[in-house]
């Protein structure tokens, strides 16, 4: 080993400040969403789905098994969606060239999180249908939480996915089965896999471009 192999040229100065302020950029971001609020509400929830499975909390069997688990599933959503709000309005619109970015990103990795801190919660238990539809139901929420803040503003986001979920409950007692209703669907249906990703998909890419509804009552 000689002295150049000890020696390494030090990076760039304009890399590392780059690297720095975007890190930077990234925390802020996220702590002005309460990210970080949110990821501990996630692994609640995970606690939670837990003792719900493990302590037997469901009434009944198959369809009437998931009602449970779904309430939990929404409230993780709920947390997420919540993070679509931004204290500083317009004026972070008109200066934050990196928002849309930092939107997508941000709500991609509490999906992600949301499905991570649950599918741990459920590990070894005995969820009716399976970590599938846990998945598949958190990414059709999400997508309605998402376009629900578009209109409501990020602190009323929490509606439309609260409300669907009390839609839902009525309909796995009744066991519909159309595709828009995927949490009563069994993890191979292929057209509730279809609705609930694309409401995803179209609710991260409006959420990106546009973001939630700055409002009077959204700035507090």
């Amino acid at each position: 080993m000689t002295t150049a192999d000890l020696v390494k040229p030090p990076a760039p100065a304009g890399q590392s400040r780059r690297l720095s302020s975007g890190a930077r950029l990234a925390w802020l971001y996220a702590r002005s969403r309460r990210v970080p609020a949110a990821v501990v509400a996630l692994a609640v929830c995970g606690g939670v789905l837990r003792a719900a499975l493990n302590w037997h909390w469901a009434i009944g069997s198959g369809l009437e098994a998931q009602q449970i688990p779904l309430i939990i599933e929404t409230g993780a959503v709920a947390a997420i969606a919540v993070t679509s709000h931004g204290p500083f309005g317009e004026p972070e619109r008109a200066t934050g060239r990196w928002l849309p970015c930092l939107r997508l990103f941000t709500a991609i990795g509490l999906t992600g999180l949301a499905i991570l801190a649950l599918g741990v919660g459920v590990a070894g238990e005995n969820l009716n249908e399976g970590i599938l539809v846990l998945a598949r139901n958190v990414i059709g929420i999400t997508g309605l939480g998402l376009l629900t803040s578009l209109v409501t503003g990020g602190l009323l986001a929490w509606t439309l996915p609260l409300g669907y979920m009390a839609f839902c409950q009525y309909a796995l007692l009744e066991a519909w089965r159309a595709p828009w209703t995927w949490p009563v669907r069994p993890p191979s249906d292929r057209g509730a896999w279809i609705a609930a990703c694309v409401v995803y998909a179209v609710g991260l890419l409006l959420f990106t471009v546009r973001g939630p509804r700055t409002q009077l009552t959204d700035n507090g």
